[in-house]
This record gives C-alpha cells, structure tokens and sequence, in this order.
C-alpha cells in the first residue's frame, strides 16, 4: 500500500478516528504547531481531538497542499465552495469558499451534491481505501478480517498496552462511556483488568 491509501491507513492507525471522521476531515481542523487533530461531529454528535502522529505530519502537509491546488483551480473554474456543517452556511455565507473548509481528501473529481444540486469536489471515496486494504492483506498473506475500523481498534489496543489511562484512551477515541473503551482491554492477553504482573516487567 502507497500514496493516498497508505497515508489514510496510517492516521486511522495512528490516530484512532473512525473511517468517515478521517474522509471528512477539514484542513482547518489540522494543527501541525500542536500535533492535533480535531475530528468534528463524531459518532453522537460531540467534537473532541486526537493526536497527529509526527511521522505523518511531512506527508499530510503535502495531502493538503496538493488539496490547495485542487482548490485554486476550482475557484478559478467559478466552483470550490464547500458544503458547510448545520447552519454555518446561512451564518457565513462566504465560510464555503475559504480554503479551511476544504477537505484534507478531496475527490479527483467534482460532482453535483444530491442534497442541494451544486457541483462540488467531495471527499475522497472510501471504497477505495477498503479495495486497498484487502489488497495489501492479500500480499501480506493476512486471512483474518481487516478493515479500516481493525485500525481503530489496533490504535485503542496498542495504547492501552503501553501503558496509557484507559480514560485517555476514552477521549482521543471518543467514547461516551469507558465501558466501551474497557472492552479493548479483553483483547490484551492479560486478564480482565489489562493488568501486567509486576513480576513480569
């Protein structure tokens, strides 16, 4: 896996969102100066943030410069706003056309939104990282099932074995309540409570 397919893999590994908070991903919501990622309107609603791994970080600022241009083309074409969250267009009605707004991912290609008719440049599409996946699983010789949400459950799993508070865990994945988060624990090998003997380390 290279390119495009390899970098999404890479933040839904290394950064825990889920497949569709990584696609809709805004550049606004990308902060290089803290190694953050804002992931907006997630599962329930709720805003929350996330680590940017920095070994990603060379790789996403070309993703998004090479979205600038994709961008600029499209404003010249008399195209390139963006369809904005809930009421923000009708607060901002010029927000769509700002280059924050854009996607991280944007498609190759602009069509026209069914939900309002203008044509767009969306987000890159998702069947497209899963066609991946299951290719380089191929090549890996891997037979379990794998998909871009394994990746999230990899990222909890593998916190959790270094060390890290499962409530810290909680917030970067997301999750209402801990309990959900402590079923990663079950998956460690070590017992129901994810605890390591002190004879052991």
């Amino acid at each position: 896996m290279e390119g495009r397919p390899w970098l999404l893999a890479s933040l839904l590994y290394g950064t825990g969102m889920r497949l569709m908070e990584c696609m809709r991903l805004r550049v606004k919501d990308v902060d290089f100066a803290r190694n953050e990622i804002t992931v907006r309107d997630g599962k329930g609603g709720k805003d929350r943030r996330t680590v940017l791994p920095k070994r990603l970080a060379e790789p996403l600022q070309h993703e998004i410069e090479r979205a600038r241009v994709l961008h600029e083309g499209d404003l010249i074409a008399g195209f390139g706003v963006a369809r904005l969250p809930h009421a923000l267009a009708r607060k901002y009605p010029h927000a769509g056309r700002e280059f924050g707004w854009q996607f991280v991912f944007p498609s190759a290609l602009r069509s026209v939104d069914p939900l309002d008719g203008v044509e767009r440049r969306h987000h890159f599409d998702e069947a497209l990282l899963s066609r991946s996946l299951k290719s380089a699983c191929r090549r890996a010789g891997i037979v379990k099932p794998v998909s871009a949400h394994t990746l999230r459950h990899s990222f909890a799993t593998h916190l959790l074995e270094s060390g890290y508070d499962i409530r810290t865990v909680q917030e970067l994945l997301g999750h209402k309540d801990v309990a959900t988060t402590q079923i990663y624990t079950h998956v460690l090998n070590r017992g129901g409570h994810g605890v390591l003997s002190p004879l052991d380390r």
